[in-house]
């Protein structure tokens, strides 16, 4: 932090003596992850559901828009909510995200058809994007860089919550209420976040005489909106060669490409390229976007081989995860609290990376043999990799850039990590099942496995048993053999983690000292927090 900013940001009791965090700070974060949990609980729990809304809407084709339709929104819509909290005030448009995912969730629980479900999804993934960059960005307000990472952590710690108890959630909810309650479930929760922000939390209102730059916007939307859809629907509902593919590609290309070139003309760009410039910024972009890529796919892929080879249910297969996600949610803790006690950070992705490198590479030598018990080993140094870098991307981030430009430090950082997962999932995907193809043509000949892949690469675990055992053996090898190739590039990515890492430069945190003749009391930027 520059001097001037020093002196012109006031004194606010934050954060108490020794870092501890007065009640109504504590109030203000217990509505924040609450809020957090809505965001990220939701598709863990709609994904449990899917099939029994089917059942009932029908519209078994439009199946994938369910989901997609979410994911887009969210990720069109996260740099657009971090620019208008940084013009407009982060309070009033972080209650609107609420107020527009409750919205949207008791509208899709209201659904009569599926594409009334799939419209009202993308309401609540709006919303979500909100609820996200929302949440980072008051806790970059709130709270010093020198104490954020503990409260970060304890995010991380909600995110791989609502990763082991969504499909559990989901599948109680769903057998003893109806699916529709897996959408409602989201409002008394809400409103209980709504709440607790809006009595507790008063950040200055900002009157921003600036426009809102439209036409960034919108390129940005239509970019990102392509590249979505191609990593959705490449190799999966039209091939890679396709002229739809192609066209996405050019397309989504050409849009981000006339995106950029807008931004550096606008007067308040949506995304600045100046932070940018930062190094320690740039590289935390480059980091969680390879974290995305990793976590995203390890997340689809290792229940995939524990229901397809292991012979896993699916709510079994998600507490089979629950190794990767615990060391996930300890280290992130940790890491948190030790920044926090240190100050120090660049030892967390430095250590992070090379976890995930050896985490990757033991799941890329499983085998049709490999007990459950040997391969929730192996996700536990995959889930402190992860575990090291979640939250510490973030932290880093924001400390790389001025207070006004927070939200879009928080929503940048957010958006990389989603559209890395959304590159994870198709491209591991592509990768998957040229293996298994290729491997069960092997064994069973071109056109045996052509007829047996013809829907998929992928079979239910019921039609698995009723397999003849030389097919359910080659269908097997041709799983590991999938398996084998995703981790193995993802290890590979992870190096590329490792090396980003090395690079990053140990800046002192802000906040790290009291402010002069003010005991108990950190500069942390423009907020104020009411007393309980």
């Amino acid at each position: 932090m520059s001097q001037a900013e020093s002196i012109s940001a006031p004194v606010v009791k934050g954060v108490g003596e020794g870092g501890r965090p007065q009640r109504s700070v504590r109030v203000v974060l217990l509505g924040l992850m609450i809020a957090m949990l809505l965001a990220m609980l939701d598709n863990m729990i709609i994904g449990t559901a899917m099939p029994t809304i089917v059942g009932e809407l029908g519209g078994l084709n439009h199946l994938s828009w369910v989901v997609t339709a979410y994911t887009l929104a969210t990720a069109t819509s996260t740099p657009i909510w971090g620019k208008l909290g940084d013009m407009y005030g982060r309070k009033g448009i972080f209650l609107t995200s609420i107020v527009l995912f409750l919205f949207g969730s008791a509208l899709s629980g209201l659904s009569q058809s599926m594409n009334e479900l799939i419209a009202f999804r993308a309401v609540q993934g709006l919303g979500a994007g909100g609820l996200m960059v929302g949440v980072m960005a008051i806790i970059g307000d709130l709270i010093p860089p020198r104490e954020r990472g503990k409260y970060q952590g304890m995010i991380a710690g909600v995110m791989a919550l609502a990763m082991i108890g969504g499909p559990l959630v989901g599948g109680f909810i769903t057998d003893n209420w109806g699916w529709r309650w897996s959408f409602y479930i989201n409002l008394p929760l809400g409103v209980v976040a709504l709440i607790m922000v809006s009595i507790v939390l008063h950040l200055p209102r900002k009157r921003s005489q600036s426009r809102i730059d439209y036409l960034g916007a919108g390129l940005l939307t239509v970019g990102i909106t392509a590249l979505v859809l191609l990593t959705t629907w490449g190799g999966t509902q039209y091939a890679w060669s396709s002229p739809i593919i192609i066209g996405l590609g050019v397309g989504g290309v050409l849009a981000l490409a006339a995106f950029v070139l807008a931004q550096t003309r606008a007067a308040e760009p949506v995304l600045p390229l100046r932070i940018f410039r930062n190094r320690n910024f740039s590289l935390m972009t480059v980091i969680g976007f390879l974290v995305g890529f990793v976590m995203f796919g390890a997340m689809t892929f290792l229940p995939l081989y524990q229901q397809s080879v292991q012979g896993a249910s699916a709510t079994n297969s998600g507490l089979l995860l629950m190794p990767m996600l615990l060391g996930m949610m300890v280290v992130s803790v940790v890491a948190g609290r030790m920044t926090s006690a240190t100050g120090k950070y660049k030892i967390f992705p430095v250590i992070g990376s090379p976890l995930m490198v050896v985490g990757l590479y033991l799941l890329s030598t499983m085998t049709v043999h490999t007990t459950r018990f040997t391969s929730g080993l192996f996700m536990v140094p995959l889930g402190m990799g992860m575990g090291f870098l979640m939250q510490i991307t973030m932290l880093v981030a924001q400390n790389s850039v001025e207070m006004k430009d927070m939200g879009v430090a928080s929503s940048s950082t957010t958006l990389f990590r989603t559209i890395g997962g959304s590159f994870g999932v198709a491209l591991f995907g592509a990768l998957y099942t040229h293996q298994v193809t290729a491997t069960m043509a092997d064994r069973l000949g071109p056109a045996a496995a052509a007829k047996l892949s013809s829907g998929g690469a992928q079979q239910s675990p019921k039609a698995i048993e009723h397999f003849p055992a030389a097919v359910k053996d080659a269908y097997f090898h041709g799983v590991t053999s999938g398996i084998h190739q995703v981790f193995l590039w993802g290890s590979a990515m992870a190096v590329l983690c490792f090396v980003a890492a090395i690079f990053v430069k140990e800046i002192p945190l802000r906040g790290a000292t009291p402010a002069p003749g003010a005991e108990g009391e950190t500069p942390v930027g423009p907020l104020a927090v009411a007393e309980v």
